[in-house]
């Protein structure tokens, strides 16, 4: 052979009873050709490869970011709920909740304001807290240190709501009635203006025996208890006064005895009056203890 060097190859099935001499420098570029047909042949690297993977991966990203929104979203729907039931029970009626029984010992510690506004919350609430177990407790509070219990809260077969409201409207009453005279016992003393003479026979101011007390009559007469210094048995009668304008609006009050100057009224804390003028006063005694109370029998302004 020449200085040419030569390579033999077989190709295929046809070549195999003939050789086939091919210079070298042809033999690497057969062979660097056939190489990369074969490896495009079996590994194609084109761009709709890596587009089709890239929209795979975007897809399988946003399945992810859609799931884990769903487990947010139902974590939410979960404590929502939640909060739902525990709003429902609070905003539930606490009647229902706890039932009558116990809701009249829970009414039964609160002040009676607090109760009489509960009145309006239903008629359910109105039927218990309405109820005698709670007001007559209340109602005994209520006296508990009063100098006179009013009459018309004692009437026979009146609720003890009722008995309530008008023993407080009867605290109120500034006016006195004839029935008030009438049904309480009064301390008299004389006052600084009244004349020395006279302070120097009241034991009020000589501190030598009990004060002296009066009594008024439904036939419009006074009187004194016996051996009264002061009295001296002398006639004695007396009248109330009052006057009204407007909107049943009391412009003057007062009650006078025989022609002495009149006696301004008023009333203390514990229900009980007080006459007076420069010269003398009067004090009702108090007399809670006084089966079916005093005063007036009706509702008096």
């Amino acid at each position: 052979m020449s200085q040419l060097s030569y390579c033999r190859l077989s190709h295929g099935t046809d070549l195999t009873l003939s050789t086939l001499y091919i210079p070298l420098p042809l033999c690497h570029l057969s062979l660097s050709s056939m190489a990369q047909a074969e490896l495009q042949r079996k590994t194609p690297e084109s761009p709709e490869k890596y587009d089709v993977v890239g929209e795979e991966m975007e897809r399988h990203r946003k399945r992810r970011k859609m799931r884990k929104r769903e487990r947010e979203e139902m974590v939410e729907d979960v404590e929502e709920k939640k909060e739902e039931e525990e709003k429902g029970v609070l905003r539930r009626d606490p009647l229902e909740v706890f039932g009558t029984d116990i809701m009249l010992k829970i009414l039964s510690n609160l002040d009676a304001r607090s109760v009489a506004l509960s009145l309006l919350v239903s008629r359910g609430w109105h039927a218990v807290a309405s109820s005698d177990r709670i007001w007559g407790a209340k109602l005994e509070e209520l006296w508990l240190g009063k100098a006179h219990i009013p009459r018309l809260s004692q009437i026979r077969g009146l609720s003890k709501l009722a008995a309530y409201s008008l023993a407080v409207m009867d605290g109120k009453r500034t006016r006195i009635m004839k029935d008030d005279l009438c049904d309480h016992v009064w301390e008299f003393h004389f006052n600084k203006g009244a004349p020395e003479y006279w302070r120097n026979l009241d034991p009020y101011w000589k501190g030598t025996g009990p004060p002296m007390r009066r009594y008024f009559h439904p036939d419009g007469s006074q009187s004194a208890d016996p051996g009264d210094k002061v009295w001296g048995g002398h006639e004695c009668c007396y009248l109330t006064f009052t006057s009204i304008v407007g909107e049943d609006k009391i412009r003057e009050h007062y009650v006078r005895i025989n022609r002495w100057p009149r006696l301004s009224v008023s009333r203390k804390q514990d229900w009980s009056w007080e006459l007076s003028n420069h010269l003398y006063s009067y004090s009702s005694i108090p007399d809670a203890y006084k089966e079916g109370g005093t005063g007036p029998l009706y509702g008096v302004m």
